[in-house]
């Protein structure tokens, strides 16, 4: 954070420095103990001058001159970074009111009750952090959650009862056991391992997003379609379409709590880094800054389809032609380009700063860090800025991926601050 004195007597002197680029910014008074003004802003020099600089034109404005001393400023290259900024500053003054402050809700969760002798479903907003492994989220809104778990219930056999049961034969039962969607354990209607056997393909189902049971029925409409079995085949496809169809109500945001990784590539503040963040272990952690200075950037604009599906394609070029941004026929280019093992080289670097240890957050961090990167990927598409990319079931970073998003980004940038 970058910090100023600020003259009330004189408050255009003070602020005519300040850079007209988006900021989070703290107007602190004289007195330590006065709580500060924080806020996030567009544009830090204007927003300030109407916050500073008495108008008689606007008597009823907000002004804040009189009882400001210091101004701590931050600039911000995303409304993402600025956000993640704006709640950190607001948890050391107002603690777990920051959530309040940012109307940050807890997320939605599907959860599995694994612990339970006779597992079930349900629908959370406070999964339990000894359970993480059996929270499945977060969604959009718990509507969303909901509509996931009803359909996802219709393709088991699972108790949709949330009773502790004791298995008893003189059980009546329940209108689901009476319709054949559920295995009925009230009354034994099943045994224990045939249950448990139930429970677990459930549990593979939400920890794959159905890639378990797809798997094995696209392998059964296979074998039936080899075997000239096309009645069964289409029976087993029309099964693969259903389950297909309940897969795409969770994004792939939608992962067991305690393994949820993902890294978030966003704009920067520098014209020639990415800012990047990963949010592991219920902490958001960034940015960290990755340099765009040697890569080929596609130029978005040219309508050249075979750029546009290599944005990282790199031509080497000698050191001595300089750098600097040109044209390209078709491309625009950062020069002096670098091989694509130094740009791997320099990605990897950035993800180990990034995963470097930190202390573990405490609930509230952890509920605001979620919800905001919850916020951020549901945002529709066309408003959504940045990137997203998730590690694979091994754990590991796709470094080209990494690197194709972050040409991206750069090119956008590049094509936004081209004169029209």
């Amino acid at each position: 954070m970058e910090q100023i004195p600020f003259d009330p007597a004189d408050p255009k002197t003070s602020i005519t420095p300040l850079p007209h680029s988006p900021a989070v910014f703290a107007l602190y008074g004289a007195d330590a103990k006065d709580e500060p003004y924080i806020g996030r802003t567009p544009n830090l020099r204007g927003r300030l001058e109407r916050l500073l600089q008495p108008s008689p034109k606007h008597p009823r404005r907000l002004q804040l001159a009189g009882r400001v001393r210091r101004i701590a400023y931050h600039l911000t290259g995303s409304d993402f970074e600025s956000l993640l900024m704006q709640f950190g500053m607001l948890h050391e003054v107002y603690g777990p009111k920051a959530l309040e402050r940012m109307h940050l809700r807890a997320p939605a969760f599907v959860r599995f009750f694994g612990s339970n002798p006779y597992p079930r479903v349900t629908v959370t907003n406070k999964p339990s952090q000894r359970e993480a492994d059996w929270a499945y989220g977060p969604f959009s809104s718990r509507a969303a959650a909901e509509r996931f778990a009803d359909e996802m219930l219709k393709l088991f056999l699972l108790r949709r009862c949330t009773d502790d049961l004791n298995p008893d034969p003189s059980h009546p039962g329940c209108v689901y056991s009476e319709m054949k969607m559920c295995l009925a354990p009230c009354y034994k209607g099943c045994t224990n391992d045939r249950y448990a056997e139930e429970s677990s393909a459930v549990q593979d189902f939400l920890a794959s997003r159905g890639e378990s049971k797809l798997v094995v029925l696209r392998g059964q409409r296979d074998k039936a379609s080899e075997d000239l079995a096309f009645e069964d085949a289409a029976a087993l496809h029309a099964q693969v379409q259903k389950v297909e169809a309940v897969r795409a109500l969770a994004p792939e945001l939608v992962q067991p709590m305690s393994k949820l990784r993902v890294i978030v590539l966003q704009s920067s503040a520098n014209p020639d880094e990415v800012a990047m963040f990963l949010y592991e272990g219920g902490l958001l952690r960034g940015p960290v800054p990755f340099s765009t200075i040697g890569m080929r950037i596609q130029n978005e604009q040219s309508g050249s389809s075979s750029l546009f599906a290599q944005p990282m394609a790199l031509e080497p070029v000698p050191e001595e032609q300089g750098s600097g941004i040109r044209e390209q026929g078709a491309e625009t280019s950062i020069v002096p380009k670098v091989p694509r093992t130094m740009l791997e080289a320099r990605m990897e670097a950035a993800l180990e700063q990034l995963s470097s240890p930190t202390v573990p957050p405490n609930p509230t961090v952890r509920q605001g860090h979620l919800a905001l990167l919850k916020r951020w990927y549901y945002r529709p598409e066309v408003k959504r800025e940045g990137e997203a990319v998730f590690s694979d079931d091994e754990g590991h970073w796709p470094l080209r991926a990494l690197l194709r998003c972050a040409g991206r980004i750069a090119g956008k940038k590049l094509a936004a601050a081209k004169p029209q």
